[in-house]
């Protein structure tokens, strides 16, 4: 009946509206750009499966960018989220995995992975202020070891949850209706202007559309070497997976097709000076204007 077929339709969109956004597909790593390449992921040998995990081993030399706008076409920015990364950095190393930034080349979010590290998030209006960014301490990410990370974004309250046991709550002190801006880039790996790069292993960096998703990672995206993999983006050789067609501004791109990051901004789009992203000293060649 009627009814039911609309219950159906409503199920369906949710479904949609919380399917994660696979940020290593968008990114393409499964063509291994310059500076990534293939490695063994988080298990070694997992029980029904034809060899181990698939992961990918990061170098400095890896610069990769997207349009924010291929996460969600045509869509904004989810308001409550999950960020959800099965990751290895290098032992000692203190990085920004993931930058999102605006049209105008603010960066609205930021998660760093490292010791004690911190998470950045900025809406529309400037919120939170850049001393009550939320800060994990006691937590180090680069010990040298694999690390599912789970990060759930709702309303004013962030939650990292580590390797399935480990949960700590934080105050982002954000508006009541934050605007995360969809115009601008995804950078990978770094913060524009920094000096520091992720070099390590990753084998998952998703993005849901639901805070929820971040309690069920190790159970429905990351689960225990013994469970089965589930049917979920990379747990197994993405190259089995079809390629995603993407929409992105020429800029981008370098003269093989690579995504790479556009360093530095054009000087009208650099972040201004007391901005976080401007806080630590530029590599040579790469000095902020507009202070």
């Amino acid at each position: 009946n009627i009814s039911c077929r609309r219950m159906l339709r409503l199920c369906l969109l949710l479904r949609f509206l919380s399917e994660p956004a696979d940020l290593l597909k968008i990114l393409d790593f499964h063509n291994l750009p310059e500076g990534v390449t293939k490695t063994t992921g988080f298990c070694s040998h997992r029980r029904s499966t034809q060899g181990p995990d698939v992961a990918y081993k990061v170098s400095k030399d890896a610069q990769l960018s997207a349009p924010t706008k291929q996460l969600y076409p045509g869509d904004a920015f989810p308001e409550d989220f999950s960020i959800l990364a099965t990751v290895k950095p290098k032992k000692g190393s203190q990085s920004f995995l993931l930058s999102v930034y605006n049209e105008q080349g603010i960066q609205q979010l930021g998660l760093e992975v490292g010791r004690s590290p911190v998470f950045l998030y900025e809406d529309q209006t400037g919120k939170p202020s850049p001393e009550d960014y939320p800060l994990f301490r006691g937590v180090n990410l680069a010990d040298g070891k694999w690390h599912r990370v789970a990060i759930s974004v709702h309303q004013q309250t962030i939650t990292l949850i580590l390797d399935c046991k480990k949960k700590i709550n934080q105050k982002l002190l954000r508006s009541p209706n934050p605007i995360i801006d969809t115009k601008g880039i995804i950078v990978f790996g770094t913060r524009i202007l920094d000096e520091e790069v992720f070099e390590g292993d990753i084998q998952q960096l998703m993005i849901v559309a639901d805070h929820r998703a971040a309690y069920d990672y190790c159970e429905h995206y990351s689960p225990d070497c013994e469970v089965p993999v589930p049917d979920r983006p990379q747990n197994q050789d993405p190259n089995t997976e079809d390629d995603v067609s993407s929409v992105s501004p020429l800029h981008l791109f370098n003269s093989s097709g690579a995504v790479r990051a556009p360093r530095p901004f054009p000087p009208a789009r650099l972040p201004p000076a007391h901005h976080p992203a401007a806080r630590r000293p530029a590599p040579e060649g790469k000095t902020p204007t507009g202070t």
